[in-house]
């Protein structure tokens, strides 16, 4: 067994994603198609990068697939802005901090606001839909309670999720650090570890 480094990973996505069992949801018995690809978070610049590069090669020939990128952080700025409070919570997070934001934010950007607003992003032609800004939308949103609300408006179309963090097919951790929820129904999408025969 041996570690894989991050490159490695990053260059196992694009077959991974072409490939005809995630595509078509086979071999995951009655669950949704829902991936976390998990990453150190100081690894987030590469991946931020990479995604672009992954999508441009996914919607080329020959793959050919469209694929929705939903930004979280930029959900969660859309959900302030369109309730004409994000330049108030801006200035409540330089003054005050981060936990004072949470406690005020937090109640007004509700996960069903996030699902209605990754919905109004969907056409229903997706082959892939990519969740990015998991990290920059902590406190205010986790990701469990996204996905587990995601569960009864994504039923075909399969998701990743690029996470900053570890999961281990049973427990999300934020930055390494940060015990979410447990959360079974995700499949760890290209492992950190290589089994070697």
């Amino acid at each position: 067994m041996s570690l894989l480094t991050i490159q490695q990973r990053l260059n196992a996505l694009l077959p991974a994603l072409q490939s005809p069992r995630l595509l078509e949801n086979q071999g995951i018995g009655n669950e949704i198609g829902f991936y976390i690809f998990d990453y150190n978070p100081e690894h987030e610049p590469l991946v931020q990068q990479h995604i672009p590069k992954l999508r441009s090669k996914l919607e080329l020939p020959p793959s050919n697939l469209k694929i929705v990128e939903i930004n979280l952080y930029g959900a969660v700025l859309s959900i302030l802005e369109e309730r004409k409070v994000l330049q108030k919570a801006f200035e409540l997070e330089s003054s005050k901090g981060s936990a004072a934001l949470k406690k005020s934010v937090k109640p007004m950007v509700r996960p069903e606001q996030v699902v209605d607003y990754i919905q109004k992003q969907l056409q229903g032609n997706e082959r892939l839909i990519f969740l990015t800004g998991v990290g920059a939308c902590y406190p205010i949103l986790r990701a469990h309670t996204i996905l587990n609300n995601l569960h009864s408006v994504l039923d075909r179309t399969p998701l990743v999720m690029f996470f900053p963090g570890s999961y281990d097919g049973h427990e999300l951790r934020l930055f390494n650090t940060l015990k979410d929820d447990n959360y079974y129904r995700a499949f760890p999408l290209v492992p950190r570890q290589e089994y070697l025969a």
